[in-house]
């Protein structure tokens, strides 16, 4: 999420409104925003439909639905133009968002 934040103004120059989505109940996403410092929103996907739409869950430990660490290129009309998915201990490829968005930016 500090990727994210440390870089929101390159997301901002191409149009991308970045929003973080977990199944973190809403007052869990406020600690987090504040500990963070987060520049973005986040969303609580609490009863997991999210996670089913997206087709991203998995069981661990004994639950059901965890959302597999996955970032989402969603066009202005709602469609999904990139899909990137992450082990636990990965960092994300957020140069790879940026070159999509730039991508998407300039095919349209």
């Amino acid at each position: 999420m500090e990727l994210l934040r440390d870089r929101r103004a390159e997301f901002d120059e191409l149009g991308v409104q970045p929003v973080g989505i977990s199944r973190d109940s809403p007052y869990t996403h406020i600690a987090w925003t504040q500990a963070l410092d987060l520049n973005f929103g986040l969303l609580s996907d609490f009863n997991g439909d999210a996670v089913r739409a997206f087709a991203i869950g998995f069981e661990f430990r004994g639950f059901r639905d965890v959302a597999q660490r996955s970032a989402f290129l969603i066009d202005e009309r709602g469609l999904i133009r990139n899909t990137w998915n992450y082990e636990t201990g990965d960092i994300p490829d957020v140069d790879a968002w940026l070159e999509a968005a730039r991508a998407l930016n300039h095919a349209a």
